[in-house]
């Protein structure tokens, strides 16, 4: 998604060491090594580290898969700074199309959500935290305003497969709510992925190592899906581009850190008409990059 975007946003030269954070299905590391970079992809998933070695087992040493998170990029670099970092957030097409791993609304599944194969599922989730605490996390991470009837319904009826689950759901929100465009469960799953995958935590780390990650001339591009990751993503390159925070106290003196790093484009990059008709996921895709100054 966004692939031809994101490799023309790091440009990257030959030889060049570019991390993609979230590895997936190896699509976008396929295209920086055929310009000619070396990449070490970082997922989460074993499946998916699988795969993409098996694809592109062709470039030999110049590909390095890891098992980790995109928040431990630093590390996982053995704390080198590197050219370039990619992020493509959310969760990717084969983990919504193996019903198995419960991310998907629309099959029968066990409601599990996890992008590793360790830590809590979506269900044990639900059944651990407390109602309001449950209502608190679908508010926050779905934007879902039928928060609080639909973590009442959840905890009464504790589902356990994906179905069950947008039955709760379906039964909290009344017919005539339900919104037009997206599937009435859409806010409820988001908001439980996010959690149960501690996300915008990851996220939050990510941002906040990209001075101590990148070189000079290093560049980050991130490709986020939801408003809630667009606008840390926005926040961090802003601070980073020695901009003011649209929060600061108007009318009060505020001194502005020197810039280290450039925006790379002056508004975020959105999917062509083309790839929103082909992927209906691109449509609410955006990519924002800056570039560290030397």
């Amino acid at each position: 998604m966004l692939l031809q975007e994101a490799v023309q946003l790091l440009d990257p030269r030959e030889g060049a060491l570019i991390i993609d954070g979230t590895l997936g299905g190896g699509g976008h590391t396929e295209a920086l090594l055929e310009r000619g970079a070396r990449v070490l992809g970082i997922d989460r998933d074993a499946r998916a580290l699988e795969a993409a070695a098996a694809r592109l087992a062709r470039f030999g040493e110049r590909f390095t898969p890891v098992q980790g998170e995109f928040g431990e990029a630093l590390r996982l670099a053995g704390a080198a700074s590197v050219d370039g970092l990619l992020l493509d957030l959310g969760v990717s097409s084969p983990q919504l199309d193996v019903a198995e791993r419960g991310f998907s609304f629309m099959k029968a599944g066990p409601l599990d959500m996890r992008m590793a194969a360790d830590g809590e599922t979506a269900a044990e989730l639900i059944a651990r935290v407390p109602e309001q605490e449950l209502a608190d996390l679908i508010y926050a991470y779905g934007e879902e305003r039928f928060s609080r009837p639909i973590a009442r319904q959840l905890k009464a009826r504790l589902p356990r497969t994906t179905l069950e689950a947008v039955e709760a759901i379906k039964a909290a929100v009344p017919r005539r709510a339900w919104p037009k465009e997206l599937h009435v469960a859409t806010r409820t799953f988001q908001a439980l992925r996010i959690a149960v995958n501690r996300e915008l935590e990851q996220l939050d780390r990510a941002l906040g190592s990209l001075d101590a990650l990148l070189k000079p001339g290093g560049r980050a591009a991130i490709i986020s899906f939801h408003s809630l990751e667009d606008r840390a993503v926005k926040r961090a390159f802003r601070a980073l581009c020695g901009e003011v925070d649209d929060s600061a106290l108007r009318g009060l003196p505020v001194a502005k850190a020197a810039p280290r790093f450039r925006a790379l484009s002056k508004k975020a990059v959105i999917a062509s008409e083309a790839e929103s008709r082909d992927n209906p996921r691109a449509r609410s895709a955006k990519l924002r990059g800056v570039e560290k100054l030397s």
